[in-house]
């Protein structure tokens, strides 16, 4: 043998050895047999034997998820296609029946599967997985459009600073993720603006999903007071940016100097109390509270692990940065998954569209979690898109697999392309490519229609 193909060579011969030993496969099983749903039985329907039975609604839900054509026909046709080329009774194409099995769904099911994913992966995450010794969290908020009808309107307005007939439903969301693995532990859904649509609020609607000895990481929204007297109630350290105000008020030299630009301060109790909060829990919170303030990479941070030689500056600095992983992992499942912006046209299967999505991602974070296993490396090396594109060209082949000879292939084309080590990247927020020259839409469209009637198109932009 070559010697520049023994490496490959002794790579496969790993994986097969790990996939025999380790009964690797059986994770594979749980994308693609119902036993993966059997947690959520009873939370089914009751249902009658349809053309488009729960399980297999869920499956085409996912599959429109992981879809670059996320259209109900589409997934139909697949389906009608499927049937043919099995042998089975030909179906409708038309997407009536599959619409309404799909509003059949409850939330609840989905919502389940995706917390279950994410458990179910961080409970495999071996000791390198973690931040020493410790599993860490990331939390951040991102904003959905919705299409725009009279019902998303009513439920998640748009911004007050567009007009109306101009602008589009916002909600959103916030998530919590495993750094490790980058798994989905779970998310809260509300409006853009108005009372309970803020960050805060989102996060301690889903604050059970931490476990006493965790890490939560987050960026400026999160760095209040009495959320960190909450995760110190709950044995949960954080470490979060400074916000703004506090950032411009701190001052090195009160407290107790720990280095350069790193002390101890004890913050107290705001006395005007947040509308969010009600009087008994604002009684509740203690009057002071000791933090650490330090500054790195040119931020302020804010952190309850207090020690400076359990957790030195630097490490606290490689940390934080670290949040930023939170950023791409929402730029996957809205931009490369397509959850940017939903399709459907109610609230209630708006929330199960984004849900669908999160599952869809906790799949192929799966996915990629185990091949990251039988490789001996972190699932942050391996790319996202390149095993979304290895599942889906793999699903359309399905039927033509002999699985039991090719059960550890997928894991390792998955394991061939790792994504590269770029600290400190900077890239221009821009585009190079100019859009087409047409003005934007600056009254309501059916006004546009009429003047167009009356006066014809605009002249295009130069």
């Amino acid at each position: 043998m070559h010697p520049k193909h023994r490496p490959r060579a002794q790579h496969q011969r790993r994986i097969r050895c790990h996939v025999h030993n380790r009964d690797a496969y059986a994770f594979f099983n749980l994308l693609t047999r119902p036993e993966f749903l059997g947690a959520v039985e009873s939370l089914w329907p009751p249902h009658r034997e349809r053309l488009f039975p729960p399980i297999e609604t869920l499956s085409m839900f996912l599959t429109q998820a992981l879809s670059a054509d996320r259209s109900c026909q589409n997934a139909v046709n697949d389906r009608a296609v499927t049937r043919v080329v099995r042998g089975l009774p030909r179906c409708s194409t038309h997407t009536g029946a599959y619409c309404r099995a799909r509003q059949r769904l409850p939330t609840e099911v989905l919502s389940t599967l995706v917390r279950q994913t994410g458990r179910r992966i961080t409970a495999q995450a071996p000791e390198p997985w973690r931040w020493r010794g410790r599993p860490v969290r990331l939390v951040d908020g991102t904003t959905v459009v919705l299409p725009d009808t009279p019902a998303n309107q009513a439920a998640y307005p748009q911004p007050r600073s567009q007009k109306p007939g101009l602008g589009f439903p916002v909600c959103r969301l916030v998530g919590m993720l495993c750094l490790g693995s980058g798994a989905v532990l779970n998310a809260a859904i509300g409006r853009y603006q108005g009372k309970g649509g803020d960050e805060q609020t989102l996060l301690r609607s889903i604050l059970d999903t931490l476990e006493r000895g965790d890490l939560l990481v987050g960026d400026v929204f999160y760095a209040t007071y009495f959320l960190l007297c909450t995760l110190r109630e709950l044995g949960i350290d954080a470490v979060f940016e400074q916000y703004g105000a506090r950032q411009r008020r701190t001052d090195f030299r009160c407290g107790q100097r720990l280095g350069p630009r790193d002390h101890l301060i004890v913050l107290h109790k705001p006395t005007i109390k947040p509308d969010r909060m009600t009087q008994a829990a604002y009684d509740q919170a203690p009057a002071t509270l000791l933090v650490r303030e330090l500054r790195t990479g040119g931020k302020i941070l804010v952190t309850t692990l207090l020690c400076p030689k359990e957790t030195h500056k630097s490490t606290l600095k490689s940390l934080y940065r670290s949040r930023w992983h939170v950023e791409l992992d929402l730029r996957n499942i809205k931009s490369t998954l397509g959850m940017e912006r939903l399709s459907c046209q109610t609230p209630t299967m708006a929330i199960k569209e984004m849900w669908a999505y999160l599952l869809a991602y906790n799949l192929i974070r799966l996915m990629m979690a185990q091949a990251a296993l039988l490789t001996d490396w972190l699932p942050r090396q391996l790319s996202f898109k390149h095993t979304l594109q290895l599942w889906i060209a793999w699903d359309h082949h399905g039927p033509d697999i002999d699985h039991n000879k090719t059960r550890y292939a997928l894991f390792v084309l998955i394991a061939q392309q790792r994504v590269g080590d770029r600290p400190g990247r900077i890239e221009a927020r821009a585009i190079k490519r100019r859009p087409k020259p047409y003005s934007l839409l600056t009254k309501p469209r059916a006004i546009a229609r009429e003047d167009i009637r009356n006066y014809g198109h605009p002249k295009k932009l130069k």
